[in-house]
């Protein structure tokens, strides 16, 4: 099997997007040599800020010399992405001998795997194969029947935060999700939460003791920010001072302090980690797709912000980074969405909106998007191809003088980063035709003025 035919062959194995349960990943797994024992895990879970926790923590334990592995979802440009050895990507080589081992297994299997449950367990077998020294795993959906649920003992469980997210599959309370994300914690393993919700607290606490897990949770008064710009910041969180960060997004911080105490449990486990280590590390961590910029003249930034609450902590960026400021905004969702939620949100820091549809069978449709937000008193436009609604949100940008951000569905981010380039380059030539065209008709005007002085000058 080619990496292409790889490729197609993950995208179409399985019609279903998600199928909650463990049957068939275990079913897969032990037929593969049972790949998930005995990996050294730190499984992590949350409605938000999970791919960014991974990936510093992964940034500090390569710096301190630690063969990492890393397990994300989803890939923003290339499906390479989601499976990392020591922050480089899975080979295409590689990735096709996996998906080739494990093709002729699914086509015996009555049920067939979803695209995630072959893509975890490949994963896990390249780990297993690679011997890292540790492995950092993010879950795809919840935890309790995600299909990166697999291991019973791990070095350590994560739950970032938790708000309303997936409710057709997790439930539609915070407690109720809260029992969902708690499938991570393990019998006498140790659990950090770093959200704040008391009631997430009190039902991740509950299971803890149930399960014998020592309990940790992060310290949000401890954690100050002496510099913020869109750069990055400068950060003291407990008796750490003065680090800095590169990852921009006003949520960042708030990471940064979940994965600075996820080190300092780490620490007996892998002792390793040190102080010089953890700083160079955090300055290093770099994580696309949040609060990203793409260009700076103008100023485009991508943040992957596609629920309420991502959205939410993706206006508060917007209000950090420009005050009262309105912004111009290109968005697309998926169609699970709560759009009241989100339409409120984009409403308060923009009067102008640029919808689309993201390239997945489960988008939102873009004129579905605009009436909702048009419905909420933010002007929106509707758009059936994204590099039309690219180029007439950079125009709109530009003559505004406003930064544009392209908000909402992961999806978006490879086919914006692709059209990026070139629109900016036929803007910028369309500028300076327009300028040179000025200069001429100026030329013109003032020609013969400029030849009458210079006749006087000579008599």
């Amino acid at each position: 099997m080619t990496y292409q035919e790889a490729l197609r062959y993950l995208e179409t194995v399985s019609p279903t997007f998600c199928k909650p349960g463990l049957e068939r990943v275990k079913a897969l797994c032990a037929a593969l040599g049972h790949p998930e024992k005995n990996l050294p895990v730190i499984h992590v879970t949350g409605t938000n800020g999970k791919g960014s926790v991974c990936a510093l923590l992964s940034s500090v334990l390569t710096v301190a010399g630690y063969r990492v592995g890393l397990f994300t979802s989803p890939f923003v440009k290339r499906r390479n992405e989601s499976i990392r050895l020591c922050g480089k990507e899975i080979s295409d080589e590689a990735l096709a001998a996996l998906v080739s081992r494990a093709a002729p297994i699914v086509a015996q299997m009555d049920e067939k795997p979803t695209d995630f449950e072959i893509s975890t367990a490949i994963a896990l077998l390249y780990f297993k194969e690679q011997a890292p020294d540790v492995v950092i795993v993010e879950t795809g959906m919840g935890a309790r029947l995600d299909a990166t649920n697999l291991f019973s003992s791990v070095l350590l469980s994560i739950v970032t935060n938790v708000s309303l997210e997936h409710t057709a599959f997790l439930g539609d309370t915070v407690e109720a999700i809260a029992r969902e994300k708690a499938g991570v914690i393990k019998e006498g393993c140790p659990i950090l939460y770093g959200g704040e919700d008391t009631r997430v607290q009190g039902v991740l606490l509950e299971i803890a003791e149930e399960r014998k897990a020592p309990f940790y949770t992060v310290d949000p008064p401890a954690l100050t920010v002496s510099r913020a710009d869109l750069f990055g910041f400068v950060l003291s969180y407990r008796e750490r001072k003065d680090l800095s960060l590169a990852l921009s997004g006003s949520y960042q911080p708030k990471n940064a302090a979940t994965a600075l105490d996820a080190l300092d449990i780490l620490r007996p486990s892998l002792p390793r980690i040190t102080e010089d280590a953890v700083r160079e590390g955090l300055a290093a961590a770099r994580w696309p797709a949040r609060f990203e910029i793409l260009s700076r003249a103008p100023l485009v930034l991508f943040d992957g912000g596609h629920n309420p609450d991502g959205i939410r902590q993706a206006t508060d960026s917007v209000r950090r980074y420009f005050g009262d400021e309105k912004i111009c905004l290109l968005s697309g969702i998926l169609k699970d969405k709560d759009l009241s939620a989100i339409g409120t949100e984009l409403a308060s820091v923009s009067h102008r909106a640029f919808a689309v549809a993201p390239p997945s069978p489960r988008a939102l449709p873009a004129a579905d998007y605009a009436a909702a937000l048009n419905g909420l008193g933010l002007s929106t436009t509707p758009y059936e191809s994204v590099a039309d609604a690219l180029r007439e949100a950079l125009s709109y940008a530009r003559k505004q003088d406003i930064p544009l951000l392209v908000l909402g569905s992961l999806y978006l981010y490879d086919t914006v980063t692709e059209l990026l380039p070139s629109l900016l380059t036929q803007e910028n030539m369309y500028i300076i035709l327009c300028k040179m065209q000025l200069f001429a008709k100026k030329q013109k005007r003032l020609r013969p003025f400029c030849r009458r002085r210079l006749f006087y000058k000579n008599v």
